[in-house]
């Protein structure tokens, strides 16, 4: 008989690779790659994607393996390991089926010939590898062969490939590296391993790791804490304002201390110019060009890593200009889909006046408003509702948004850790007096503060905030301390409540919600947007979707022009990005009339295009038969920041809110989602009576709700909607998709206790078993009953857990059918 898959990796392939001389610590066996995508609040994921065997030469991963049974040939999984070989930045991937075996080398981009029977040695690969690699510096040990500090946490894969490439480019005698990697993907953890490697294998001594703040500074000295245990000493020193040592080998400073002194007898000034063999820039989009320079100016011999959030944009122009493109990206959907960051939905509200789009001073004052105008500031007789917070500042808009926001709190949790962004340090004081008013019946006197640099004890309040064993503070006010670098997992509210134009800002700012955090049971978060800041989004941010592919034909075109939306005039070399489908993309520049050509397309696509000077702008269109047709596309020019006035006493209400459920970028309104949820109901189930057939069976049951949690429908969306926390799920997806009446848990159990009373007394010492189970459901759901931990919660833990219980019920057999009678009879038919 064939052997099936498991047993062709422990008959066959496991003494193939001891054969090849492959010792146990230098292979992996099963290893999960992604933890695989969070699906909805309970922390539900995708399954993730595993190897089934990543081979190690010394500290680098060589190698991946993909294992298939006797009855596949080698050739089936070779896709599946080049992926996986890919996503480590691997440079050789093999399949096997226990007798043949299939190569593909990335460096030479091609398979081996003939087909392979026996595996390489480790000493063979690492040949093969060293040869075909461009030339590289000589460093006595090879950083790349040297282990990593493994202790409580191993390089997630996309670390490993950015350790790799960053090494790699420092041997190939790269001066300048950049790391573009989203908030929480552990950018800080990165550069300790790769200057852990680098300084252990003798490559650098000395290195210099600068942040733009205190914290941020002391958070990354405690991540190279390892150092410490060094038999020679710490090698760790942090660099104060007026104390240049020079005495260890590891320095931490900020901009602000590497500055003191004065002009000419700068601190940095202090060093010689090759004391530095390594510089790490901590956020370096942050810093400034221009304190950057003269750093790099003074220690010019230096290699230097920078390591920024954000992907090229035009308010970080100078980063990717010194850097050039970065050696290694991850981006924050790409985290998302991974499993390793957690989803986000966004709530956006509109009051009356960023809905009607325009505020007219003199119906202003007619409705009792008062101006206030500063100096010099010239009025206008309306404004847009581009202009407001920029222009003009509405006061009674903060109001009515605090009073919207806790009435939101109130829903979602109101101890749900909470920051807001707000214009200033004023507007900050006044919103966390808002809420703090809102939500005093807690008892908490510290609900809510402001966390701003200037005040006295911001950074035991900051440290209070951040702390998931804390209740409070449970909402921070602040205008921009908290926008990068502080860790923050248990945050689930994102709240803008003051305008934002930098992408970069924002993208730094939505990533203080995107840690995962199991002390708290925070697996998503919300964006909370008065003032449109969302549509700052873009494909960088979105989780990648899997199921996206280019199908059928590429026959079609697509032509036109891209023209300046006011004037008319073409944009020469603007830049189009054109989407075809999971990791295809094509890109290409229009010619100097602003007129492009693109063939080989498939019947629909999403195009992105982008010119300096004007705003971004993102399409779907269909394409063409031939040339005979074209599109134009108009681009708007970016606008400068204005000043502001004030308008006060302005009566203002909430007029409009939409929930975005961001699996693929869709924008929904309620009623959107509503029917975009009918829908998807309906592909899956064609009645009523078949959504409850599919329903009392526990693994359809849970088959079905993954499916739409995996197509972003919540429950708990629709519960909010409809306006009824206390409905049944089933009951909650029937009346969406059937119009079927809502119908609360609290009913159905009665129901239940009612028409069953001669079977539930007929249990015995089983019926207060029953009954509890009955409670659970009440309370929380089927889902809770369904779950063998609930047997560990009051009353069971008295019982006995679960062994007692089931000697309650005559065995763990009677146990499971009581609990697969009480999900199929509390959804029994009623004609009442």
């Amino acid at each position: 008989m064939p052997l099936n898959e498991a047993d062709t990796r422990a008959k066959l392939i496991d003494p193939m690779l001891k054969t090849a001389g492959w010792e146990e610590s230098q292979i992996r066996r099963e290893v999960y790659l992604t933890s695989g995508r969070i699906l909805d609040e309970r922390g539900n994921r995708k399954e993730g994607k595993k190897a089934d065997y990543i081979l190690y030469y010394g500290g680098t991963s060589i190698a991946v393996v993909e294992a298939k049974d006797e009855l596949h040939a080698a050739y089936d999984g070779i896709q599946q390991s080049m992926q996986y070989a890919k996503m480590l930045d691997i440079p050789f991937a093999y399949s096997c089926n226990g007798h043949e075996i299939e190569e593909f080398n990335f460096i030479s981009n091609d398979y081996a010939k003939p087909k392979r029977i026996r595996f390489p040695s480790p000493e063979e690969l690492w040949s093969r590898y060293n040869s075909q690699k461009p030339k590289r510096l000589k460093t006595g040990v090879d950083p790349l062969a040297f282990p990593y500090y493994v202790a409580d946490k191993a390089p997630r894969y996309y670390q490993e490939a950015a350790i790799k490439k960053s090494i790699e480019s420092f041997l190939s005698n790269r001066k300048k590296m950049l790391l573009t990697m989203a908030t929480g993907t552990g950018k800080t953890f990165v550069a300790f391993q790769i200057v852990w490697k680098l300084y252990k294998a003798g490559a650098i001594r000395r290195i210099l790791y600068i942040a733009d703040r205190t914290f941020l500074r002391d958070q990354a000295y405690n991540v190279f804490a390892p150092f410490a245990n060094s038999p020679e000493g710490d090698p760790r020193d942090v660099i104060r304002e007026g104390i240049a040592g020079k005495n260890r080998d590891i320095y931490f400073a900020t901009y602000q201390s590497l500055f003191s002194g004065t002009e000419g007898k700068r601190l940095f000034q202090q060093y010689n110019k090759d004391f530095y063999d390594m510089i790490i820039i901590d956020e370096c989009h942050r810093s400034g060009f221009g304190i950057w320079k003269v750093i790099f100016e003074h220690f010019s011999d230096a290699v230097y890593l920078g390591m920024t959030a954000t992907p090229k944009r035009d308010d970080n122009i100078d980063t990717y200009a010194y850097f050039g493109e970065p050696v290694f990206s991850y981006s924050l959907g790409q985290g998302i889909e991974d499993g390793f960051l957690a989803p986000y939905r966004i709530h956006k509200i509109f009051t009356n006046i960023d809905k009607d789009g325009i505020l007219f001073l003199r119906q202003a004052q007619d409705s009792g408003a008062s101006l206030y105008i500063p100096e010099n500031v010239d009025i206008k007789d309306y404004y847009s509702v581009g202009e407001f917070e920029e222009k003009i500042t509405l006061p009674d808009r903060t109001k009515k948004m605090c009073e919207h926001l806790a009435d939101l709190l109130r829903i979602y949790g109101p101890k749900d850790k909470t920051m807001i962004f707000c214009v200033n340090m004023h507007h900050a004081g006044e919103v966390a007096k808002e809420l703090q008013s809102h939500f005093s019946y807690l008892g908490y006197p510290d609900y809510a503060v402001r966390i701003v640099s200037e005040e006295a004890y911001v950074n035991s309040l900051l440290e209070k905030f951040v702390d998931s064993e804390k209740v409070t503070p449970v909402v921070a006010t602040t205008v921009d301390l908290l926008s990068t670098g502080v860790d923050a997992p248990s945050v689930k509210n994102i709240v803008f409540m003051a305008p934002i134009a930098s992408k970069v800002l924002f993208k730094q700012t939505i990533g203080r919600g995107s840690r995962i955090d199991p002390i708290t049971k925070k697996f998503e978060f919300r964006i909370i947007d008065y003032t449109n800041v969302t549509r700052l989004f873009d494909e960088w941010d979105y989780p990648i979707d899997t199921d996206l592919t280019s199908t059928g034909p590429k026959d079609k075109f697509l032509h036109g022009s891209v023209v300046d939306a006011e004037t008319g005039i073409p944009i020469a070399n603007a830049s189009l990005t054109i989407k075809l489908g999971t990791n295809e993309q094509v890109a290409v520049k229009v010619d100097n009339q602003g007129k492009f050509r693109i063939s080989n397309l498939p019947g629909t696509i999403s195009l992105r295009i982008h010119s300096n000077g004007y705003k971004d702008k993102s399409l779907t269109t269909e394409t063409f038969a031939n040339y005979n047709q074209s599109i134009l596309i108009e681009l708007r020019k970016k606008t400068e920041e204005p000043e502001r006035i004030v308008v006060d006493g302005l009566p203002i209400y909430i007029s409009e809110e939409i929930n975005l459920e961001l699996a693929d970028g869709q924008t929904l309104s309620k009623a959107e989602y509503v029917e975009y949820s009918r829908n998807e109901i309906r592909k899956r189930t064609v009645s009523l009576d078949d959504l409850r057939r599919i329903w009392v069976d526990k693994e359809k049951r849970t088959t079905f709700l993954q499916e739409l949690r995996g197509r972003s429908i919540s429950p708990k969306v629709l519960s909010d909607i409809v306006k009824n926390p206390d409905t049944d799920i089933f009951d909650l997806v029937a009346h969406v998709a059937f119009n079927a009446p809502l119908i609360t848990r609290d009913e159905r159990a009665r129901a239940f206790r009612l028409l069953k009373t001669d079977f539930v007394n007929s249990l015995g010492s089983g019926k207060d078993v029953i009954l509890a189970l009955l409670e659970k459901y009440r309370v929380a759901g089927i889902e809770n009953i369904s779950d063998p931990k609930v047997f560990n919660l009051p009353p069971f833990d008295k019982m006995g857990h679960v062994i007692g219980v089931a000697k309650m019920v005559g065995g763990i057999d009677k146990l499971k059918q009581m609990i697969e009678l009480l999900e199929r009879d509390i959804y029994e038919e009623r004609n009442d």
